[in-house]
């Protein structure tokens, strides 16, 4: 089949596509790589009257470092910043993003096949809010931040609110995705992702992604300095009666989990988080996860809520929960072992 008749609009900037966008209303559509709309339009699954090309858009395509990023109210050390027009094939070359995002890095060649990667894009990824595609679960698992553009001004949108059901998004009809920023993880962090597809380059039938960070201070707690005699005082280390003995090493496995999210895809109407487990994981010694049998009720229990689990030709609804347990469990043991590192190998063996 052939796609319904559309004017073409190839704006030069990114203030002339969102002027484009409000001056055409919901007859317009933003096209990016093309790789999932191109076949809706010959499918005549999807019509518009306008089509808006990014293609000649400056400032939308790149990747580059960012410091000092606010997040959830934090400011941390650094981020990446990732133009919406970058295709996955950029990404998937880039050193950067393979040394501070690596989620994503490793997402990449789970996309499609070298063809798609080489015209899709992550904007176009994310706007188009495929629940069983990797880059928006890879989103919503490093709490990104989706940046927009629309005639009232700029907008960040962080990845938790940004999918809001089957193909749809927070954008507004006159909104432009132009970038996402991810945060860069410091000190000890292990991430994986895996899913299972009926062939190599098709939608995940069911996927995880999972990001673990470890705290290993050997800071004293302040509660272990206050005066007995006045437990409302603060706390005086010059007052103590002894130097103390530097600390011992602290083993490794002895690190705790200060955050880890559990991304899910494939199952259900949009990429979900297993918010639950994740909070019930926080603060539990990291050597205390890594037996096999412990993944593996970190996978159930990701799971078990889940209502909305779709049920098709590619497997009804009971089997994608089990296919999908089976990968949290696995994603989660590399994740964390990733994240332990060869210091704890070493203390263990």
């Amino acid at each position: 089949m052939k796609p319904a008749s559309f004017a073409y609009h190839a704006p030069a900037s990114a203030k002339e596509a969102v002027e484009l966008l409000a001056e055409l209303g919901d007859g317009a559509k933003v096209i990016a790589g093309g790789q999932s709309l191109i076949p809706m339009l010959a499918l005549r699954l999807a019509a518009f009257e306008h089509l808006i090309d990014l293609r000649d858009v400056p400032g939308v395509r790149g990747i580059s470092g960012r410091g000092g990023a606010v997040f959830g109210g934090a400011v941390f050390g650094g981020a990446v910043w990732i133009g919406a027009g970058t295709t996955q094939a950029a990404i998937g070359r880039s050193a950067l993003v393979a040394a501070k995002v690596p989620l994503l890095a490793r997402a990449t060649p789970l996309i499609g096949h070298f063809q798609i990667r080489n015209r899709g894009t992550i904007g176009g990824s994310l706007a188009h809010a495929e629940a069983a595609a990797e880059y928006p679960a890879v989103a919503l698992t490093l709490d990104a931040v989706i940046e927009t553009m629309s005639p009232r001004g700029e907008r960040a949108i962080p990845a938790s609110e940004f999918f809001t059901g089957i193909w749809s998004t927070a954008l507004e009809p006159d909104e432009l995705l132009t970038g996402v920023v991810f945060r860069v993880r410091a000190g000890r962090a292990g991430f994986a992702i895996e899913e299972f597809s009926r062939r190599p380059g098709d939608f995940a039938v069911a996927g995880a992604a999972i990001a673990i960070e470890l705290d290993d201070t050997n800071e004293p707690n302040p509660s272990n300095l206050l005066d007995p005699k006045n437990p409302q005082s603060t706390p005086n280390l010059q007052d103590s009666p002894e130097p103390q003995d530097p600390p011992k090493p602290r083993d490794p496995w002895d690190a705790r989990v200060s955050r880890c999210a559990i991304g899910l895809f494939g199952l259900g109407p949009t990429p979900l988080r297993a918010s639950a487990v994740e909070a019930n994981l926080i603060g539990s010694l990291a050597g205390d996860l890594t037996a096999a049998a412990r993944a593996r009720e970190i996978g159930q229990a990701a799971v078990a809520g889940l209502d909305s689990v779709p049920s098709d030709l590619h497997g009804p609804a009971a089997y994608r929960k089990r296919v999908g347990a089976a990968l949290v469990a696995t994603a989660w043991l590399r994740a964390i072992r990733e994240a332990l590192g060869e210091e704890a190998e070493a203390a263990n063996g």
